[in-house]
């Protein structure tokens, strides 16, 4: 009993630090993913990718979620759950799943914080003026599918000087610079 109780406290400990979870190519139970809970409440990147979701009803509540991988599930709707519970949510793939018509992601509108949405390989993405729609519908959009309004690319993450022994990278906040004395 005493160890049981340990072991709890310590994996309460950890689950409330995990900031980056990756799930790939694990299985959904009916539609849950066995282990998420609310208690992962540092919670910002989650990636369940081919997890074989079809609907996002049962996530727990992430309030610190801001990036979420959904791409290659069997999600077709039902995603008004996700204002409530990633309310902050900044960018969301559901590239690769059964998204066929508009209503479908009207919901995202109440996400007020997201600005990369991507339906890539999406039914919904063949209907006529399909981005001119998604842009009026979620216009707190700054991407879709990787383009902004105007069909431009974000900046380069890398810039790349003349000198060729001097570079600067840029990824998900973390900075890193060599120059000739590194």
């Amino acid at each position: 009993m005493m160890l049981t109780l340990l072991w709890e406290h310590v994996y309460s400990r950890q689950v409330l630090q995990v900031r980056h979870l990756v799930l790939d190519n694990c299985r959904s139970n009916e539609g849950k993913i066995e282990g998420l809970t609310d208690e992962f409440e540092e919670l910002e990147f989650l990636s369940a990718i081919n997890v074989q979701l079809r609907t996002v009803a049962n996530f727990p509540k992430l309030n610190k979620l801001t990036k979420l991988e959904l791409s290659d599930n069997r999600i077709s709707g039902g995603l008004e759950v996700l204002a409530e519970k990633c309310p902050n949510l900044t960018d969301l793939n559901l590239s690769g799943n059964a998204i066929k018509v508009l209503s479908a992601i009207e919901p995202l509108k109440e996400l007020g914080t997201l600005k990369s949405l991507d339906l890539f390989d999406c039914e919904v993405t063949n209907l006529n003026e399909y981005r001119d729609n998604v842009f009026k519908l979620l216009p707190q959009l700054t991407y879709l599918d990787g383009y902004d309004k105007d069909d431009r690319e974000p900046d380069s993450d890398a810039e790349f000087s003349d000198d060729e022994d001097s570079y600067e990278e840029e990824e998900d906040g973390f900075s890193e610079e060599k120059t000739d004395g590194a």
